[in-house]
């Protein structure tokens, strides 16, 4: 009797405690399947964050270049106006040639009688346009073609007290020709000639710089330097849209001789020529184009001109004009 009341809770016993088994294995699956979904709504909720914080800051940097934009278009509206006021000045010397005749009639001097003293007029007027034309727009080809002008009227003029006039002039002319097209001018080509060069440059590395390794497991596997950013469509779209703005900014600093803009214009736009472009030779060629560029003024340090202009308003004021003295270049240093 006890032997068969013993074997059925020895029974019970076994399946209870296969069942606390079960119940324990269950649980502890449970619990290690709820830990893993919660790190990995974690490890996504880190990256979705990455995410947003990257897509805020590229807001700010568009927004930032925004800003920088307009006020590159407000100082280009300045340098208009000026350019406005300048030209206004210009048109009003160009009405003095409409007193001409009244001043002729007026004045009893020989030297400022009939057609000499139109000449005259007129040959002052080109020596300070060309004064302008290099102290103002840093154009040296307008200069030269105002001082050819001045030099063609006042050999018009058969006087002989003009001989040291028309010496000084033969300097300044010799001066300004040694200018040669000026710094402004060649840096605005040479930045050209780089913005045609960057759309030769290969987008993907060249085969032949590659180790022979590297070939051999290319069908297989893409090897990419660790330091290189790899953009997707999107990204290259607005990285070389970035680059263009820059270069963009470097023209209209160019254009108004703002050095300090066109010097970090061109650096803006070198960080992003490694970030578009694999290394190689031509790209290596670019970045010391932009080095160079930078290191080139905007202006020329102007020669020491106006000695002609000076001498015919003293000769025509009734003063001896000034023996001649050679025209000296005073050519400022350049940046190494």
């Amino acid at each position: 009797m006890n032997d068969t009341d013993a074997a059925p809770r020895r029974t019970s016993l076994s399946w209870l405690f296969v069942a606390l088994v079960v119940l324990l294995a269950i649980g502890l699956g449970g619990w290690r399947g709820w830990n893993w979904w919660q790190a990995r709504e974690a490890a996504r909720q880190t990256r979705l964050d990455i995410a947003e914080q990257r897509v805020a800051a590229l807001e700010a940097r568009v927004e930032a270049l925004r800003r920088d934009l307009r006020a590159q278009s407000q100082r280009i509206q300045d340098g208009a106006a000026t350019n406005r006021v300048l030209r206004d000045e210009v048109l009003g010397l160009g009405q003095r040639g409409a007193l001409l005749e009244d001043t002729v009639a007026k004045l009893a001097d020989s030297r400022r009688s009939g057609a000499q003293a139109l000449r005259l007029d007129e040959v002052e007027l080109l020596l300070s346009q060309a004064g302008q034309r290099l102290q103002v727009a840093d154009d040296a080809e307008g200069a030269r073609r105002a001082y050819a002008l001045a030099a063609g009227a006042l050999d018009g003029i058969d006087d002989p007290r003009l001989l040291n006039l028309k010496q000084a002039l033969a300097q300044e002319r010799a001066a300004a020709d040694a200018l040669g097209p000026g710094t402004q001018a060649t840096a605005a080509r040479r930045l050209a000639a780089f913005r045609a060069k960057l759309k030769t440059l290969p987008v993907q590395p060249v085969e032949a710089a590659r180790p022979a390794w590297q070939r051999l497991i290319s069908p297989l596997v893409e090897v990419r330097p660790s330091q290189q950013t790899t953009l997707d469509p999107a990204q290259r779209t607005a990285a070389q849209a970035a680059l263009e703005l820059q270069l963009g900014l470097a023209q209209a600093a160019l254009e108004r001789g703002d050095d300090a803009g066109f010097d970090r214009a061109l650096s803006a736009a070198d960080a992003w020529l490694p970030r578009l472009w694999p290394a190689s030779p031509a790209l290596a060629q670019c970045r010391a184009e932009l080095k160079a560029l930078q290191a080139m003024p905007l202006r020329d340090a102007a020669p020491v001109l106006g000695s002609t202009l000076q001498q015919l308003r003293a000769w025509r004021a009734g003063g001896l004009p000034p023996s001649p003295a050679p025209t000296t270049m005073s050519m400022g240093d350049k940046r190494s």
